[in-house]
């Protein structure tokens, strides 16, 4: 097997369970196509990798704003996700991320079944409009 996206995806969920954070953020301000790995990233089964691409994407909604919108479309799939935790990480993620696009799918997991997820994409609907707010 080469290198290819797969191994490349597994060393990146490695060194987020390592808390190599800041070599992960500097590869993908330099590549901006390991956005699309967000979504797969999320649904790692180690809790550290889970936490560590939270902490990935609030560092790069500051730090890379303009590309950080780029891991949305492997993030929304998650809020279908038969996992409750995952589909309220997925919200979560779009709070933080904050775009105005993404809320008529954040008002869809309002119906959800788990308490915690209707809860996780209210918050995530209010942060966004709070940051699209005219001050």
């Amino acid at each position: 097997m080469g290198s290819g996206p797969f191994d490349l995806k597994t060393m990146i969920a490695d060194y987020l369970e390592n808390a190599f954070l800041e070599n992960i953020i500097d590869m993908f301000k330099y590549d901006k196509s390991l956005y699309a790995y967000i979504g797969d990233l999320m649904q790692d089964e180690r809790m550290r990798v889970r936490l560590g691409v939270s902490a990935l994407i609030e560092t790069l909604q500051r730090e890379d704003s303009v590309n950080v919108i780029q891991a949305i479309p492997s993030i929304l799939p998650l809020l279908k996700n038969q996992n409750p935790m995952i589909r309220g990480d997925a919200a979560y993620l779009l709070g933080i991320i904050g775009q105005q696009d993404t809320i008529p799918f954040l008002h869809e997991t309002m119906i959800d079944e788990n308490t915690d997820v209707r809860i996780i994409a209210q918050e995530a609907i209010e942060d966004i409009q709070s940051k699209t707010q005219p001050v």
